[in-house]
């Protein structure tokens, strides 16, 4: 049964790629939509809110129509969106308004991720198979990998051809959406649980466990992000290392690391308590954060940005198993609250991080206490606002306390027993 879905796995593990390149491509291009179209901060930082902003919308209606129209349906959709998105990222800012242009792009293929966001996890969660929290983990390590592919095959591009072809680069990159695309008109796609096997919305929202799980979800997303989002500019500005070196060593090492822990996990996963290993992450997450933030020596500084990579890589995915397994009829509805929760946390981690950042480096008493041990005001308030990040794993780690405890207890909807031993 596991072998007549392997085509469909692989599908998934492809989709997250795609997941990845339109996640992370624009961002790599935003010095050159600056200084070709003139675009303001404000003006990208538009681009960033409108991209995941889109995302959180179609989460939402994906959660309640998703079902209802089909997973096949849905992914094919999901993947020519994404396509054409990346087209018209590289051909419509030539032809109408730039900037018009680029946020219709950005819609266009938020659009196609969001729903590969929202249904890839419930998907695999619905092939056969023992070891769910394995497979949901190796699934997620393939944004990783995307991630690394995406920004190590975009810079060397762009090296080699220069900034002035930048246009076909999200051209080539609609190749991998389309292709994919394809191939979920062919793959069989796992039954969803059947209506009366679902559990409602209403007493998903109900049960103190998937409540907890939920703000969870969302500290887990601003836990990655915060420290994806910053790192390269941490490691160039606080940490006095180049810019290509800032990339290297921030984002891209970041995802590297974050793409072997899922990895690790979803190849021996099944031989490790889930509970357990969603703790021993969070404690490394929180003292990942202390060693970026607090280290003088740059090389311990960018182990702590690195080792964050490895502490976050099971808290998405491993949460979502957790759910899983507590509330196997959770269906669609489930994993897209779940995502919407965790793309909120990607939204506002990085925000509150340079919010803190900004005002620290603006405080007279921080300013002369950095002047008096050396750092300027930039330095200073960067590596507060990162470690004001730190609240993010904290939470994490009284959530899963909590609900062990809870679960021995609470009677989960469309579950009886207790939680078994692993």
């Amino acid at each position: 049964m596991v072998h007549t879905f392997k085509r469909t796995i692989h599908a998934c593990y492809r989709g997250y790629i795609v997941q990845a390149a339109i996640n992370n491509l624009a961002p790599l291009l935003f010095v050159i939509f600056q200084q070709q179209f003139e675009l303001s901060l404000s003006m990208i930082g538009n681009l960033i809110f409108l991209n995941f902003g889109t995302q959180l919308v179609v989460d939402a209606i994906a959660v309640k129509f998703a079902d209802k129209i089909g997973y096949r349906k849905c992914m094919v959709t999901a993947h020519i969106l994404c396509a054409v998105g990346l087209v018209a990222l590289g051909i419509l800012p030539n032809v109408i308004t730039p900037y018009a242009g680029l946020c219709l792009a950005v819609i266009l293929y938020a659009i196609g991720g969001g729903l590969i966001e929202v249904l890839i996890s419930p998907i695999v969660d619905a092939v056969p198979g023992d070891d769910k929290a394995s497979a949901m983990s190796l699934l997620h390590s393939f944004y990783c990998w995307g991630q690394v592919l995406v920004v190590l095959l975009s810079t060397v591009f762009l090296q080699v051809f220069g900034h002035g072809l930048w246009i076909i680069l999200p051209v080539l990159w609609a190749v991998l959406p389309l292709a994919n695309g394809l191939s979920f008109l062919k793959v069989p796609i796992p039954t969803p649980a059947e209506e009366h096997e679902k559990i409602p919305i209403k007493k998903l929202l109900a049960s103190k466990i998937f409540m907890i799980a939920m703000i969870m979800m969302l500290c887990a997303g601003a836990a990655e992000l915060s420290m994806a989002q910053w790192s390269s500019l941490f490691a160039e500005r606080a940490l006095g290392v180049s810019k290509v070196m800032g990339d290297l060593l921030g984002p891209c090492l970041f995802a590297v690391f974050m793409g072997l822990g899922r990895t690790f996990y979803g190849l021996w996963g099944k031989r490790i308590n889930l509970t357990g290993a969603l703790l021993v992450c969070s404690v490394l997450c929180v003292a990942s954060y202390l060693l970026a933030s607090l280290a003088n020596n740059p090389v311990f500084a960018l182990m702590g940005c690195s080792l964050c990579g490895l502490a976050v890589s099971l808290l998405w995915p491993g949460m979502l198993s957790y759910s899983s397994e507590c509330y196997p009829g959770g269906g669609t509805a489930m994993f897209g609250i779940l995502a919407i929760c965790g793309d909120i946390g990607c939204s506002i981690g990085p925000w509150i991080t340079g919010f803190v950042s900004e005002g620290a480096q603006n405080s007279p008493v921080l300013v002369a206490q950095a002047a008096a041990d050396g750092f300027t005001p930039e330095q200073i308030g960067l590596r507060i606002g990162l470690l004001s990040a730190i609240l993010f794993p904290i939470i994490i780690v009284g959530g899963i306390i909590a609900m062990k405890r809870m679960r021995k207890t609470e009677k989960l909807p469309g579950r009886v027993e207790a939680e078994p031993e692993r």
